[in-house]
């Protein structure tokens, strides 16, 4: 059989591959040995360069993704920090004295930053961070009197 052939073959393979198994790496190596086999059909190199070929059209398709995906959102989707800062929320009633608020329609632990006097329920309140899995909320009062000049 033709070697270019065999590299084509070899390259829609793990094309195929790619498709059961997920990920993109495959996709890059398939990619460079498809690369490499119509090279070769053209050109017909020695062996050697059969290979530095596949390695350097490797190379490129990697370089490329990392530099396309270095432009892309960085924002983690499903994070809880992924859009709440900012937001309003409304200070809850809990039983244990524990506070939480409420955020759209889901229900959150949260903590106030030092020095900030404690709420009762029913204040509206504003995000300002995500502590893991804790808001940090500032009541909107606070940040309309701390915002005043003196």
């Amino acid at each position: 059989m033709e070697p270019g052939l065999i590299w084509i073959l070899a390259g829609l393979l793990a094309l195929g591959a790619e498709l059961v198994l997920p990920g993109v790496y495959l996709v890059w190596a398939g990619l460079a040995a498809i690369g490499t086999g119509l090279v070769i059909l053209v050109a017909g190199p020695a062996f050697a360069w059969d290979v530095a070929l596949f390695l350097v059209l490797l190379a490129a398709g990697v370089a490329l993704s990392l530099r396309h995906r270095r432009g892309g959102p960085t924002r983690r989707v499903n994070a809880p920090e992924a859009g709440l800062a900012g937001r309003r929320a409304t200070i809850l009633p809990t039983p244990d004295g524990a506070l939480r608020v409420r955020l759209g329609d889901s229900e959150w632990p949260a903590r106030l930053p030092r020095g900030v006097p404690g709420v009762v329920p029913g204040t509206a309140v504003r995000v300002e961070a995500v502590d893991g899995l804790v808001l940090v909320v500032r009541p909107i009062e606070t940040e309309a009197q701390s915002a005043a000049p003196p």
